[in-house]
């Protein structure tokens, strides 16, 4: 055994007895048990260790465990050769920390016991062990694996890794409210014992986006936060926000115009929206933990940033407007006393300015002291606005002589009764709603603050539901109050009593002695509920109580406003959608107060009030807040619809459709309030959501929009299963053989152009050449290149596969890839420009792929450049970044690749330079691999790593690559179609010139035919193609097809089959068939003279291909057949060259010859 890396902080004594053995390392002893104290794992990862220079292994290691962490790792070097000399830079990363669980953290220092055992009984048994104390008071254990070096923990009295269920691996990382704490992977307790451990990861969703993660940090290391229960953080802020100036100075006028029944309807509708509101808004904050930002971080989180982005913008501008709103009412309250007793500064608006600018600084420094100021103040606001409120009722029951005259006449049946019904005078019962309903605004005020809150999940629905009961029951018994006791018009005249002479007095004060019918009729009473605004002051016990609650009601609203809208901006800039205002997403101080989104704040109401006239934006600000509460309650609805699974409140007292119900009650009370502010706020609703929609922010949240997406693709598919294929439905929906995406960019981009938008197009990967496959390797693969085709804007799917050879794997992909009707039916391969160059095997692989693909009913395409297609070798030709990959620090990209000319470790394995069958040189070879292929990493961390200059059949190749990428031009595509094939061959470069890129060349049509029929021939074609609607600009009958070719070309094309040949008539019979059946591809002499009539029309093809279509800009044409089993492998490959050799890009196609085109309706 060797020294150890580190040793665990014990006790000095056990410390001191052990010292022999074990090195201290007295910079990680803990100063004692302490709350956050945690446990953790150290593994020792195998890797080849290199010479480096020699250091202490104490110091190693302890660089590896965080200072945060006030626990310690022991770890011991073991093996044969083990020795001191380990160098530091090996041991940094051979060292992985991983905390376990300590809940209470009620932890004792780790004391070692038994530092050596015997023998290694299995892989989950250790060596040494320490105990430390769990929560329960009962004991977990530490235990040494001295053959992967990892320290275990003792699990149900078993010695094992596997950790037991514990919150803090849920835990997003650095989460606010703990550690985050990672279980052992899956790898670590499944995989082989001398296989080195993958690295860490995170679950689905759990990474967070960089701000986040800064936001998270902060409120974790921030000591001293203050943090609200329910009653002040929620219920007192609602209900001074939901409780306005309406309260006082405009609900008996409502009395009085829509009666005491309506007046309660009036109520009732507004609460039932806002109820709904609560209810919703009480399921997603209790749908998991919720951060600061409110209205803003529950849509986001459940819609998506579309939706929250653009209704966080417009909530945070509207509460910010609503400070100035608010400000402006109570400024012209105090004008209004200032004038009563002659003590006006300059003219009415002036003062209103004056007054609201002071009163807004005020408010600003009470809000800037902090949250702890600002909810003292609101405290005391309440029990003034609460005391007016008392003040009122008991002052309805003291009736006075002297207010008779004013119409207080007490509480009696007959006033109840005349009220009881509507008498609007200039006003309908949908404009007096209007002016009531932003008074039973104000319920998102606690959720606003949601981050400065104890427990968010709680204190929301309580609070926020509560405040809504009692606030309407306050609405409703000042609205049953005032119509019992006052009367709808007074003279405020002692001297209007009854005559007695007039016996037809009707009205409820006549029973009283007062008749007010002669102002009524002249319409100059100045009192009672139609005419005095201040009806409330007069009723009450103590008038100016009544005075101090208009401020008190004003002023709180005001500051709850002036709190909400920094918050909710601040969440949002932090979310960074809009990168403009991503600098007032900073905090200061403990509780993270958003300044800088207080001096803005502060800037717009300063400018709205300085307006003084807020009768044009009242009804806007009004349409934010509903067009928040419709998307908070569709927002429920979406989420049940979605069904997602993790859409689970702890809050039960929601409907989906009740939800959806509130959706569109906000919705139609908007419009009734104010059409043109509503159509106004929908249009900067929709267009703020096109700008965050095409912005396409980096974020994801699991929002139910996803969960919908996957749930109706799901039921789509499942429908379309059910429904039989029809010719006229038929797609292509290509297989392409592409190996990684990026490396054969030119097939990738021609089979897109006729896919997109139309089929269904899955680029397939084989990778062959591996002894033991890393399968997470595999998944990460196909994450990274799904991303790098979404980015590149590419409608496709990667779909990668291990297998022993490419026919296998192509098998594989043929048989399996796709889902229930969205399957492949068409096999696209690249043309294997340099089947001459390596082992003949390979070609015949090749070969029986093209039939395989026919034995499944699929059609076949091979595209030819004669450039070729393989870039991979190119150096700087890609980038792959993602956002998961930005946000945990892996700037990493695909840059520099480079290879030997067989690119796969097994010389058997085709090696093609530019077909699609090779795996792409960017493939990591396992340690065990033979190490045939020289290969640089698939991922470089330096981007600016100097490029080589292309030689020239590389630029030649590059550009290429890109020909399909840019607009076509006018030019032809040359479409000959000499066999029936079901139509594919047609179909193809239709659906090609449809698109944008090509739908500037013609389609010329080349058919073959008899000399003395060519007209005919050409007329029966002309009227297929228009019974088939396609357009065409030519047809060629070639007459001569069966012509014999040149003999120059024939000589060629001996000479190029002369190494392939099996020259049986030379050899004894025996030989021959042994050399055949080990290498099947040879060219026996009697299939060459039994093909060479179809071997002459290749040779005979290509001499006219070269005559009519040299200047095609693409050319399509039927793939010849090779009759399995009779022509060998050579052969057929041997007739492809010949065929395309020496031409513009070329598409061989052939169909199932099932037909893919119809003439019929």
């Amino acid at each position: 055994m060797s020294a150890p890396s580190s040793a665990p902080s014990a006790p000095a004594e056990s410390a001191a007895t052990e010292n022999d053995f074990l090195t201290q390392d007295s910079g990680l002893r803990p100063p004692g048990p302490t709350p956050s104290q945690s446990r953790f794992q150290v593994d020792l990862v195998a890797e080849a260790a290199g010479a480096t220079e020699e250091k202490s292994p104490s110091s190693d290691a302890s660089t590896t465990v965080p200072s945060s962490d006030k626990a310690t790792a022991s770890a011991l070097s073991d093996g044969p050769g083990a020795d001191s000399g380990v160098g530091g830079e090996e041991a940094k990363g051979r060292f992985r920390v991983v905390n376990f669980a300590d809940p209470s953290g009620a932890g004792s220092a780790a004391s070692p016991e038994a530092p050596q055992a015997e023998g290694l009984q299995n892989g989950d048994t250790v060596m040494s062990e320490t105990s430390l104390h769990s929560s329960t008071g009962g004991q977990h254990h530490y235990h040494y694996d001295t053959h992967t070096n990892t320290y275990y923990l003792r699990t149900f009295g078993h010695n094992t890794i596997d950790a037991v269920p514990n919150i803090d691996f849920y835990r997003q990382t650095a989460a606010p409210l703990g550690e985050k704490l990672i279980r052992p992977t899956l790898s670590e307790l499944h995989d082989e014992l001398d296989k080195e451990p993958f690295e860490d990861g995170f679950a689905n969703g759990d990474e967070l986006t960089p701000a986040e993660e800064a936001a998270a940090k902060e409120s974790a290391e921030s000591k001293g936060v203050v943090k609200f229960g329910w009653i002040k953080g929620v219920l007192v802020r609602c209900m001074l926000n939901i409780w306005g100036v309406m309260l006082f100075i405009r609900m008996s006028w409502i009395v009085g115009q829509s009666g005491i029944a309506l007046s309660c309807l009036i109520v009732a509708m507004a609460t039932v929206v806002t109820t709904i509101t609560g209810l919703s808004t009480s399921a997603i904050a209790t749908n998991g933990f919720v951060r600061g930002g409110g209205a803003y971080y529950l849509i986001s989180r459940s819609l998506g940033p579309e939706f929250g982005g653009s209704i966080g913008l417009i909530f945070a501008f509207a509460n910010a407007v609503a400070v100035a709103m608010y400000v402006v009412g109570f400024a012209e309250t105090v004008v209004e006393l200032l004038a009563g007793v002659d003590a006006i500064m300059t003219d009415q608006i002036n003062d209103i300015r004056i007054v609201g600018t002071i009163t807004v600084i005020l408010l600003l420094g009470i809000s800037v002291a902090g949250m702890e100021w600002e909810a003292k103040a609101q405290i005391f606001l309440l029990v003034v606005l609460i005391t007016a409120i008392i003040n009122y009722f008991i002052g309805s029951f003291i009736s006075v002589k002297s207010k008779e005259a004013v119409g207080f006449f007490g509480y009696d049946g007959s006033i109840m009764w005349e009220n009881m019904g509507p008498d609007f005078r200039g006003e309908t019962f949908f404009s007096v709603f209007a002016i009531f309903f932003p008074a039973a605004t104000g319920i998102l005020a606690g959720a606003n603050i949601s981050g400065d809150l104890a427990d968010p999940q709680l204190a929301i629905p309580r609070g926020t539901l509560l405040a809504i009961v009692i606030t309407g029951i306050v609405y409703l018994g000042v609205a049953v109050s005032t119509g019992s006791c006052v009367v709808r018009d007074a003279s405020g005249n002692l001297n209007d009593t009854v005559s007695s002479q007039f016996t037809n007095c009707t009205s409820a004060s006549c029973k009283f002695g007062y008749d007010f019918s002669t102002c009524k009729s002249e319409g100059s009473c100045r009192y009672g509920l139609h005419n005095d605004f201040q009806m409330m002051s007069m009723v009450s016990g103590f008038g100016p109580i009544i005075t101090a609650g208009i401020f008190s009601a004003t002023l709180s609203s005001a500051l709850a406003s002036l709190v909400s809208a920094p918050k909710v901006f601040q969440a949002l800039c932090k979310d960074n959608i809009y990168p403009g205002l991503s600098m007032f997403a900073k905090g200061y101080g403990k509780n993270n107060e958003p300044l800088r989104g207080y001096i803005l704040t502060f800037g717009i109401a300063l400018a709205f009030i300085l307006i003084a006239e807020l009768n044009i934006i009242a009804p806007i600000i009004s349409n934010f807040f509903l067009a928040s509460y419709a998307l908070i309650n569709f927002s429920v609805f979406h989420a049940s619809l979605a069904n997602s699974p993790g859409w689970r409140p702890s809050f039960k007292y929601y409907n989906m459709w009740v939800s959806l119900a509130g959706a569109v009650l906000c919705c139609v009370v908007m419009f009734v309030i104010n059409w043109w502010a509503a159509l106004l706020t929908n249009v900067i609703v929709l267009g703020l959501f096109i700008y965050v929609s095409y912005k396409k922010p980096d974020v994801n949240w699991g929002s139910s929009t996803q969960a919908l997406t996957y749930h109706q693709a799901l039921t789509h598919t499942l429908h379309l299963s059910g429904v039989e294929d029809h010719v006229k439905n038929f797609r292509p929906q290509c297989l392409v053989m592409t190996g990684y995406p990026n490396s054969r960019p030119a097939i990738l981009d021609l089979v897109h152009s006729f896919t997109k938008n139309v089929g269904l197009m899955i680029c397939g990967h084989v990778r062959t050449g591996y002894r033991r496959p890393n399968f997470k390797d595999l998944a990460t693969d196909q994450a990274r290149y799904q991303r790098w085709l979404l980015k590149n804007e590419t409608k496709a799917f990667y779909t990668p596969v291990f297998a022993e050879d490419m026919r296998q794997g192509t098998q594989y992909l043929l048989q399996a890839a796709g889902l229930g009707r969205l399957k492949p039916n068409t096999l696209v391969l690249g043309f294997k420009n340099d089947w001459r160059d390596g082992d003949m095997m390979n070609v015949e692989t090749y070969i029986s792929m093209i039939h395989d693909s026919f034995d499944f009913q699929f059609g076949a395409v091979i595209l030819r450049l004669k450039e070729g297609l393989d870039v991979s070798h190119i150096q700087g030709q890609d980038e792959l970044l993602s956002s998961q990959e930005k946000s945990s620090g892996m700037k990493d990209v695909i840059v520099s690749i480079d290879t030997s000319k067989d690119s796969d470790a097994d010389s058997s394995k085709p090696s093609s330079k530019a077909t699609s069958l090779q795996n792409s040189p960017a493939i990591q070879k396992d340690d065990d691999d033979d190490g045939k292929a020289t290969t640089q990493p698939l991922l470089k961390k330096d981007k600016k790593s100097p490029t080589v200059p292309l030689n020239v059949s590389d630029q030649r190749l590059l550009e290429a690559s890109q020909q399909f990428q840019k607009k076509q031009g006018k030019g032809t595509v040359d479409v000959w179609w000499l066999f029936d094939d079901g139509g594919l061959t047609l179909l193809i470069p239709y659906l090609l010139t449809n698109k944008k890129r090509w739908k500037d060349c013609k389609i010329r049509v080349f058919i073959g035919g008899k000399i003395n029929r060519i007209d005919h021939d050409r007329r029966a074609m002309a009227t297929l193609l228009s019974k088939f609607r396609i357009d065409f600009s030519d047809i060629t009958v070639l007459g001569d097809v069966n012509t014999k070719p040149k003999k120059e070309h024939m000589l060629a094309f001996e000479e190029m089959i002369e190494p392939y040949r099996l020259k049986e008539d030379d050899m004894e019979q025996e030989a021959a068939e042994r050399l055949k059946n080990s290498e099947p591809w040879r060219i026996t002499d009697n299939e060459l003279e039994l093909y060479r009539a179809k071997t002459n029309r290749q040779i005979r093809l290509n001499e006219l291909l070269k005559e009519h279509s040299s200047t095609a800009n693409l050319i399509v044409m039927s793939l010849p057949l090779a009759r399995k089993g009779a022509v060998s492998s050579a052969l057929y490959m041997a007739w492809l060259e010949t065929l395309s050799k020496d031409l513009p890009p070329m598409l061989l196609v052939r169909g199932n010859h099932q037909s893919v085109l119809t003439f019929y309706s």
